[in-house]
């Protein structure tokens, strides 16, 4: 026997019934005969009782008989089994765990932490008891192992500087990431019959000795990437002016006088400030 085995044991309010009936019966044959024997009654009674087993929704019971696996119950009621039967309780309820944040290299080697958001249960109760030693120790344990795999695998963000670009990274890309992440963590768990419902990243960040230079060099390539926008549409609007003046004829311009003014529209379009003109009230050569 090595996969799991569901059994159907028998009504336990029936037996209940039976129980209570043998108990008074037995009770009352004492008192009115005297005869001690009648004790024997009790004491089957008290046997019977044993074998009851509760089991709530969700829940399930593993069974054993001197180490031997007999079946589980999966099914929700009041029932009985042979009083010799070892019962071990598993929940079959949809659990949550938050790993703790672990400290890590992704692909790039920059150390950052990271931790993940569980949703799992149990659906082979076989595996879940025999197969590893404590399967809520274990899943703990595999997740932080999966969590360690993925990080190594991709880079947490993508920088122009470095020469090449991923199409996944860790913070970019979070469906992807979180569908390898549910992947790694089921194949990891399936042995100890447990199915990964979901898994995500639920923190995500620099450590703490390089945060404040990655930060600086967020906030660099924001910049240099912004800078570039802006003298890309300077470039256009002063090829547009250009254009404009030389189609209506409004001025006459030499490569000189071109120049200057495509020097002082930049300055103008590309600064930081705003610019403070002045009048001209004499001829341009002035």
């Amino acid at each position: 026997m090595n996969q799991e085995k569901e059994i159907k044991p028998l009504n336990g309010y029936l037996i209940l019934a039976i129980t209570i009936a043998l108990i008074v019966t037995s009770i009352y044959l004492i008192i009115t005969t005297k005869n001690p024997l009648y004790i024997f009654g009790l004491v089957a009674a008290i046997i019977l009782f044993k074998g009851f087993v509760l089991v709530n929704p969700n829940n399930s019971r593993v069974l054993l008989l001197f180490g031997k696996y007999v079946g589980s119950i999966k099914s929700n009621g009041l029932f009985w089994v042979n009083p010799l039967y070892n019962k071990k309780a598993i929940s079959l309820r949809a659990s949550n765990f938050d790993s703790e944040r672990l400290k890590v290299n992704d692909k790039l080697g920059n150390p950052i932490m990271i931790s993940t958001i569980l949703v799992w249960r149990v659906t082979n109760t076989y595996k879940a008891s025999f197969d590893v030693d404590n399967y809520e120790n274990f899943v703990k344990v595999q997740t932080d192992a999966a969590v360690r795999k993925l990080a190594s695998m991709y880079p947490y963000d993508n920088f122009a500087d470095e020469g090449h670009v991923e199409d996944i990274t860790l913070r970019s890309s979070v469906n992807e990431v979180s569908e390898a992440l549910e992947k790694e963590i089921d194949e990891r768990l399936s042995i100890a019959g447990i199915e990964v419902l979901e898994a995500r990243i639920g923190y995500l960040a620099y450590a703490q000795e390089i945060a404040s230079a990655m930060l600086k060099r967020q906030q660099a390539t924001a910049i240099v990437a912004a800078r570039h926008k802006i003298v890309e549409g300077a470039v256009s609007m002063v090829e547009m002016a250009l254009e404009e003046l030389g189609k209506k004829n409004i001025v006459e311009l030499d490569d000189d006088r071109k120049a200057a003014m495509v020097s002082n529209l930049m300055v103008i379009l590309c600064g930081d400030k705003d610019a403070s003109p002045v009048l001209n009230t004499g001829t341009l050569n002035q």
